[in-house]
């Protein structure tokens, strides 16, 4: 038979399994399994922004599309929320409703990385970013900044020694997925500055905005609107991530570009995720987060403090290096003694140069599973 036509080098380069490459180690495993390697939370969405509560009676087209930039009332919502939070005089043209915070941040790279296009990644970073990077035919480039910089000064000379010709991009998580940490004011300031200073564009990732439990969250969008973009989540806020529905602002002329992208693959977000989101932005999601954010921080505490390790800041993971307790087997074999007594984590090489680290989500499951999972981890390294 004739070979058949070759498959995306874009494709073939990406990483297809992120979050877990032990999952077949559960086949024999009968005990309670501690899913601590995803990024979601044990908690439903507020009542009232559940699908059980839409109808056809009461939304009627809530099975059709949506237009692709979103439903009218969410946008105009989306737009006062960034207008409060930022102090931007952010129109319509700014914003579109993405198919999650993933699939907008997709388009935004997809809009502004051309083949061969650098972006800098502040790391340990985001695993999916990178392919979105590789997707857009761009080199993602690591930045070691996370336990490296120590001020906006090392913050700015981390970020400087990557810099080349072909940089186009800074990608910015704060809070951070995965170490938990979140960047002080002077940092990102410093960081805006420098990326002003050699024409850059900014990626601000805030999809854990609302998971601040030491310091200030700085709306990235705040300090240089004119070359920013800004990902948020319904997913991390609310509970939603299986309805699939975030947002995205940014400068009105890139802006659109990225909706041609959005537009391109998933059309539209779901409508009735959009209804539901418009329902939490009304107002019925602020108690919820603010209840949340406690069990957040209890848990964060508590799972940190088991392990020996300085609590979280915000978002809702810690990141331990787990390198004295490496054997010959290395993080692999780790991870499959892990999986072996029913505990899932997330492996370091996902989010950067970490190659004996772990991400543990404390969020991703009820408190007493989330613990025993902890105690497991504990016992592993021997604490």
């Amino acid at each position: 038979m004739p070979r058949p036509p070759r498959l995306s080098p874009a494709a073939t380069s990406i990483k297809g399994s992120v979050y877990s490459s032990v999952l077949h180690r559960l086949a024999s495993f009968e005990g309670e399994v501690c899913p601590l390697h995803v990024g979601d939370t044990f908690l439903e969405p507020p009542e009232g922004c559940r699908m059980e509560d839409f109808t056809v009676a009461g939304h009627g087209g809530m099975h059709r599309y949506a237009p692709p930039q979103g439903l009218p009332a969410l946008v105009d919502a989306v737009v006062d929320r960034l207008r409060a939070r930022t102090g931007v005089p952010v129109e319509r043209a700014n914003v579109f409703v993405a198919g999650g915070a993933t699939s907008g941040l997709a388009s935004i790279v997809g809009a502004i990385v051309a083949p061969g296009d650098e972006v800098l990644l502040l790391a340990p970073h985001w695993p999916l970013v990178e392919g979105h990077v590789k997707m857009a035919g761009g080199v993602p480039v690591d930045v070691p900044f996370f336990g490296v910089a120590e001020s906006p000064e090392t913050a700015v000379a981390a970020v400087s020694a990557a810099l080349t010709p072909r940089t186009v991009a800074l990608y910015v998580n704060t809070p951070s997925n995965p170490t938990g940490r979140v960047i002080p004011r002077a940092w990102l300031e410093a960081l805006v500055a420098l990326a002003c200073r050699h024409d850059l564009w900014l990626l601000f990732d805030e999809v854990y905005e609302d998971y601040v439990y030491r310091g200030e969250h700085v709306p990235g969008l705040s300090l240089a609107p004119e070359r920013s973009f800004a990902v948020h989540s319904f997913s991390k806020a609310y509970g939603m991530a299986g309805n699939r529905v975030g947002y995205v602002a940014g400068p009105a002329a890139a802006i659109a570009e990225a909706l041609k992208l959005s537009t391109h693959t998933v059309y539209a977000a779901p409508t009735a995720s959009q209804l539901a989101a418009l329902r939490v932005l009304e107002g019925a999601g602020d108690a919820w987060v603010e209840r949340t954010r406690e069990v957040y921080r209890a848990l964060g505490e508590a799972t940190a403090t088991r392990l020996g390790e300085p609590v979280p800041e915000g978002s809702t993971f810690l990141f331990l290096d787990v390198a004295a307790h490496l054997q010959e087997r290395g993080l692999t074999g780790f991870l499959e003694d892990a999986a072996d007594r029913g505990l899932l984590l997330s492996p370091g090489p996902s989010f950067g140069p970490c190659p004996t680290h772990v991400r543990v989500c404390y969020t991703s499951a009820p408190p007493e599973v989330v613990l025993a999972g902890v105690e497991v981890l504990a016992s592993l390294l021997g604490r």
